[in-house]
């Protein structure tokens, strides 16, 4: 087998002439029959595309990280939210597990001999503050699995036929991320985002249409319970004569999360007077208190917050993300492997400026993003607000740089502009 990029020779599939850009290989008894890289590319699309017609690779265990080996890698990237992380962990193995028994060549032993034992999936519920880090552990999880996972807003969802998006958009996504691929989309995950955002205005029925609340509620709830779904593969109503992709969602785990605000009054409210002896005001509770407060949370409150109890069934698993402490935001800035000070450092490492945060100042800008009650979400937006200036002026002062940001600067807000232009005189050889 020879290897040809001259124009000599041509590509016996295409019939373009070979180059660098295309090259040619070449087999047969005398070398006669030559295919171009661009071609072998194409077989190999037209190949994959016809496997995945005629089925997927079963699912293996044997492949599959265990749930240690999940929550391991969220370490690294999500400070915190311990228990959170191991409930996700477990819930997308057992998703794994799920998988693979519908596999009946590598079926254990018991299942072989309980062959109607049919393991249903366990959806899971998050409940937490903003900023503790719900669509951060979603996505992190999304970079270690290996079937499709897609995030979505419950906030952009309306009731079919009005303005908005419809709930079938959600398996949209999911679609394109397994590149069109419906029986790889069958196995996926979804995560939904802001599901508190969609509750009823109340727990009475309304005598008006609830297009964006409980509508979409009982849109999405026969979705997450499994059913063949009929989605428009350009979105929505844009396109009415567009043909219908089917999707099977019988297998699709759901994962969704939300702050709910205010279901901790809620809850307080139900078990006021109880032997647990909850009779205080939320706000004078410490963070020990406020999770286990979260954590005895029931369908009931769910139902009172605003959520159609139908939909809350489908949610077996339901697991309270306390909220950051100054410890936890302090962290955050600097451990995670893709930390924002990390970030910001290798930014300003491309404009020869060397980039340092002294811990008082951290610790600054953690307390700024409690009073601002924005969490890990705001961390980002203080840091960058802080350092307008300096990433103004640093790509126009030449030669190596160091900066330091201290409690101070912080403290003030911004870097002057004074402290921008001392830049010149901390250059180093």
């Amino acid at each position: 087998m020879l290897g040809f990029h001259n124009e000599n020779n041509r590509c016996s599939f295409c019939g373009r002439p070979g180059s660098e850009k295309r090259v040619l290989v070449a087999g047969g008894v005398n070398n006669e029959i030559k295919i171009c890289s661009q071609c072998v590319e194409a077989c190999q699309q037209y190949i994959f595309n016809l496997e995945s017609e005629n089925g997927l690779k079963p699912i293996d265990l044997s492949d599959v990280s265990s749930p240690k080996e999940f929550k391991e890698y969220l370490d690294q990237y999500v400070v915190g939210q311990d228990y959170a992380k191991k409930v996700l962990s477990v819930a997308v193995y057992n998703h794994y597990k799920r998988m693979a028994s519908l596999n009946s060549d590598s079926l254990p032993k018991y299942e072989e001999e309980n062959s109607d034992v049919k393991i249903e999936k366990s959806n899971v519920l998050l409940i937490g503050p903003t900023g503790s880090g719900k669509t951060l552990l979603a996505k992190t999880l999304a970079q270690k699995l290996n079937v499709p996972f897609a995030i979505a807003d419950a906030t952009t969802l309306t009731e079919a036929g009005y303005v908005g998006e419809d709930v079938e958009n959600v398996l949209l996504k999911l679609i394109n991320a397994a590149d069109g691929n419906i029986q790889a989309a069958e196995r996926g995950i979804i995560f939904i985002d802001e599901i508190d955002k969609i509750g009823r205005k109340s727990e009475n029925t309304s005598i008006t249409r609830d297009v964006s609340g409980e509508g979409v509620q009982q849109a999405l709830l026969k979705i997450i319970e499994g059913t063949v779904a009929s989605v428009p593969p350009q979105g929505g109503r844009k396109h009415p004569n567009q043909d219908m992709l089917e999707i099977d969602t019988t297998n699709i785990l759901f994962i969704l999360g939300g702050a709910f605000v205010g279901i901790d009054k809620i809850i307080e409210q139900r078990i006021a007077g109880k032997s647990m002896g909850f009779g205080g005001n939320v706000g004078t509770m410490d963070e020990a208190q406020k999770m286990e407060l979260l954590n005895q949370c029931t369908p009931d409150d769910l139902v009172k917050f605003g959520l159609i109890p139908e939909i809350i069934g489908r949610m077996p698993i339901t697991v309270a993300l306390k909220e950051l402490t100054k410890a936890d935001l302090t962290r955050i800035l600097t451990e995670p492997k893709n930390s924002i000070i990390k970030q910001l450092q290798a930014s300003f490492a491309i404009d020869d400026l060397e980039l340092e945060f002294t811990p008082e100042a951290l610790e600054e800008i953690a307390d700024i993003a409690i009073r601002q009650k924005t969490g890990a979400r705001g961390l980002r937006s203080i840091c960058e607000k802080l350092l307008m200036d300096l990433m103004y002026e640093a790509p126009s002062i030449k030669g190596k740089k160091k900066f330091t940001v201290t409690k101070e600067i912080v403290q003030a807000g911004k870097v002057s502009a004074s402290e921008s232009l001392l830049l010149g005189s901390r250059q180093t050889a």
